[in-house]
């Protein structure tokens, strides 16, 4: 018999401490919005791609 989800709660607790630590690159320096945006443009341009290969 399968299980019906009818609610789900998900929490989360950011601190300002924990996300600019997130926001550096493994060379230690930081990601700008536009390298971000850029990075992701990418990304989705090759999914694109590749679903319209097929």
């Amino acid at each position: 018999m399968p299980i019906e989800i009818k609610e789900l709660n998900i929490r989360i607790n950011v601190s300002e401490g924990q996300a600019k630590a997130s926001d550096e690159t493994e060379q230690g320096r930081k990601v700008t919005q536009s390298d971000l945006v850029a990075q992701c443009v990418e990304q989705v341009i090759e999914i694109l791609s590749k679903t319209h290969e097929r």
